[in-house]
């Protein structure tokens, strides 16, 4: 079995055939993490040994990669805990066990060396290192959520964030909302992106000033909000991550803002505990259970040759807004 070519690392590593050369060859003026993946990719390849074939083995991995390699625990996230509980049935459903890799990975070894028939990954971010390694072993990949950059051949699964978006917004429009901000912009990954510029085409279309308010996993008190409230900028929130809502609930506490009296929020969220707050918060599930189902389903059939290979591009589940107090209309 013939070994991979300098074109076919190149294509790998998403650089020149040049560059290949002088990674492999130690020459040239490259950076050292260039070099080195160059590198990686080559021995991942089997360049220089012959190649052993990918053998079967049973098993599908699922990775969240959007914040790569920070130390940190995604399964207290109850989108992505309830997303592994369906992912993990549909995988036994189907005959496969499921590994379920950390954040902290410690370097990329692994992903070369990772035993795996095919890979589920949760919010690619642009760049990503752990897929350019999945790639350049030719390990089949189905995303949950649109990858940064998509090859032709790529399936993924997601939500339609610029509908969803203008939905949230218009609710609080029609609530009485004049002033509505948006708490996002942390994230690399493509849904971040999408509802942000949705969020601003709409603003345009409706004449409104866009206020995008920064979100920080640990700001708890919600700190981020300060200026906003204090000068009563805003009237109405949305906010696109799960811990958002509470950090709203924080801020608005400390500066006497009344929910929704004064300030509207919408959380995306898969918590059931926003049911309970004081007021009850409205929040849009991004239904991780059906995403989970049909992005392993789509990656088995990816995997099995007898069944027919998934259509490139992206398979859609709609997203839902639960109505709760917390963005109930204002009385006029």
């Amino acid at each position: 079995m013939s070994g991979p070519t300098l074109t076919d690392i190149a294509r790998a590593a998403e650089v020149s055939t040049a560059t290949v050369s002088h990674a492999l060859n130690g020459t040239g003026r490259l950076g050292e993490s260039t070099r080195r993946r160059v590198r990686e990719v080559a021995a991942a390849l089997g360049y220089g040994s012959r190649r052993t074939p990918l053998t079967r083995t049973g098993t599908l991995g699922l990775a969240v990669t959007t914040f790569a390699g920070a130390p940190w625990n995604y399964l207290e996230v109850p989108y992505f805990s309830r997303l592994l509980t369906a992912a993990t049935a549909t995988a036994h459903a189907h005959g496969y066990a499921l590994t379920v890799l950390p954040a902290a990975r410690g370097g990329e070894t692994l992903w070369h060396t990772l035993t795996v028939d095919g890979m589920l990954l949760l919010d690619s971010p642009d760049g990503d290192p752990v897929l350019r390694a999945l790639r350049a072993r030719g390990i089949p990949v189905v995303f949950d959520g649109r990858p940064a950059d998509p090859h032709p051949d790529d399936v993924w699964v997601d939500n339609d964030h610029a509908t969803t978006t203008r939905e949230v917004l218009d609710h609080l429009a029609t609530a009485g909302a004049r002033r509505i901000a948006l708490h996002a912009g942390f994230g690399r990954e493509y849904y971040t992106g999408a509802v942000t510029r949705a969020y601003e085409q709409w603003c345009r279309e409706q004449g409104r000033a866009p206020l995008v308010i920064a979100f920080d996993p640990d700001d708890a008190p919600g700190h981020a909000f300060d200026r906003a409230f204090a000068d009563r900028a805003c009237d109405a929130v949305h906010s696109v991550y799960d811990p958002g809502g509470r950090q709203v609930h924080a801020a608005a506490a400390r500066h006497g803002l009344r929910i929704p009296d004064d300030l509207l929020l919408v959380c995306a969220s898969e918590d059931p505990a926003y049911a309970e707050c004081d007021p009850p918060v409205t929040t849009v599930t991004l239904r991780p259970e059906a995403i989970a189902e049909t992005a392993v389903t789509t990656l088995v059939a990816r995997l099995d040759p007898a069944l027919p290979d998934p259509a490139p591009g992206g398979l859609t589940i709609p997203a839902l807004i639960r109505l709760r107090a917390s963005s109930r209309p204002r009385s006029r």
